[in-house]
Order: C-alpha cells, then structure tokens, then sequence
C-alpha cells in the first residue's frame, strides 16, 4: 500500500477514534502535581494523559514546553503561580497534538509565543486546530529568556513528523515530548501514521536526542527519567521495529499480531484502533 493510501486509512480511523478519544481524554481538567527538576526548572505532571509540562523560570518570564489540553489552562496557571509570579512569555509544542498544544490559543491571549516545528504548524492548519503556532522551527533554532539559553533541536519521523526535543543546555535537561515515554501506562510507542509518524524510523529519531549533552530527561508522558532510560527506550523501540517487520515478513495475522504487541509492547485498546493497521502496513 503506498503513503497514500496509509494516509487516507488512517484518516478513516482518526475520525472513527475522535468520539472516543474526547470521551477519554480532555473532557475535564487533569489533577496536576508540581514537581522540581533544577531550581528554574518545574515539571507540571499527571503522568498519563495530557502528560508534562515544562516549565523555565527565569528574571525575565516563564518558558513552557507543552500545554496539554485547552481545559487544562487554569490549573497550569494556577500551578505556575506557587512557583513564581513571572508571566510566559514563550510556549513550544514538541508536537501537534493536542494534549501538548491544546492550551495555545489561551496563552496566546495572554501575549505569549507559540513555537512549534514547521510540520506541526502546517499539520494543524490542515487539522483546523486553533492556537496555531506564531513561530517555526526548520531544523534548530535557539530562544534566550532571561540569560538562558534553550535549544530547539527537530528530529526525524517517530511519533509524528512534526516531533522536536528541547534542550536546557546549562542544566543539562531535555524535554522529549512524545518521542520518549516513560512510566505506568505510558510506555506503549503510540505511532501517528496520519500525522508521519514511523515506527521503523523511531530509534533513529530517539538516536539523534541522545546525541546531545543532558543528564535528565522529560518525557512526553511518565516520570522524569534519565539519559540512560531514554537509551533504553531507544533499545525497545529497535526490538519493536524488529518484531514487527519479522511477524509481517512472516505473514503473521492481525490478530497475531495483536496479540504480540498487547502482550510484549504493552499496547491497549485505544493503541490498536488508532494504529495498529498502519503499523503493519508500514512493515509490508
């Protein structure tokens, strides 16, 4: 099957999944904890879905990496105010989706930048999401809040295409977004296919954040983790993309492979009904 049509399959099931995935997800506020990484760096986290949010304070303003979902505003700006008083000035998407760029729109009333990938702007046009991003990343860029310094670093096809990690080079923190996981019930690769993502190139994509200088990770969704658990997320997903291609190869069922991925890969329900058949076709 060629990228268009995986494309147009998974459309179908995105739209079949969208009353689902409302009823799950982004219908009411998540509980939110506040967790301190460095002394300028706060994770705002319910661990599973919408997931983390990072936050840099600094002098000069609030950096933020990700926003979860519009109806989480208040309570990340609730959360924000037991840390500091400074406004944000800047918010980046680590991808489109909205448990990550749900919240633009509310903070862009409040004068702050959006920044995401050019893909994920474009994918959100495409979507018709609101809160569209005021500033784009090729492949890096760098944003400097207050004398620090953050890295904006594109990688390759894995979640989605529109996937970037962020850096804090001078606490040697990164904030992964989707393309790492780490957690109870997180741990699952949940693969975009209509949004470019790829399971048979989400190590290289994890690959090339491991190639730069931090200590600690924050994923997209999870516990705040470390350079080493990301390496071994990266083994995982190897041994996933190698699974897949040997059960494909081997003209192994659906329900086979199923089977397989809900019992070593720890997918669910809402896993298999958005990508299961895109996977296999990736894999053909």
């Amino acid at each position: 099957m060629n990228q268009r049509m995986i494309a147009k399959a998974c459309g179908v099931v995105l739209a079949l999944l969208a009353p689902y995935a409302h009823a799950q997800f982004g219908s009411e506020p998540a509980k939110l904890d506040v967790i301190k990484v460095r002394d300028d760096i706060y994770v705002i986290s319910n661990v599973a879905v919408p997931g983390l949010t990072t936050a840099l304070i600094t002098n000069d303003g609030v950096l933020l990496v990700d926003d979860k979902f519009e109806i989480d505003h208040a309570s990340i700006m609730a959360a924000l105010k037991t840390v500091t008083n400074q406004p944000v000035k800047y918010v980046i998407n680590t991808h489109y989706h909205a448990d990550h760029s749900g919240g633009n729109a509310k903070l862009q009333a409040l004068d702050v930048l959006a920044v995401a990938s050019v893909e994920a702007r474009a994918r959100m046009v495409t979507v018709n999401q609101p809160g569209l991003p005021d500033i784009t990343v090729g492949d890096r860029a760098e944003i400097y809040l207050g004398g620090k310094k953050i890295e904006i670093h594109k990688v390759g096809r894995a979640h989605t295409n529109t996937d970037v990690v962020v850096l804090f080079p001078e606490q040697r923190v990164l904030a992964a977004g989707d393309i790492f996981a780490n957690g109870p019930g997180t741990s699952a690769q949940l693969v975009d296919y209509n949004g470019g993502g790829s399971a048979k190139l989400w190590p290289q994509a994890v690959g090339q954040a491991l190639e730069l200088q931090f200590d600690t990770v924050i994923p997209g969704h999870g516990l705040v983790s470390t350079k080493a658990d990301l390496a071994a997320f990266r083994t995982r997903a190897m041994r996933f993309a190698d699974t897949l291609q040997q059960l494909v190869s081997q003209g192994k069922s659906r329900a086979d492979i199923e089977t397989v991925v809900r019992g070593q890969f720890d997918w669910e329900d809402f896993h298999v009904m958005l990508a299961l058949d895109g996977l296999i076709n990736e894999f053909r």
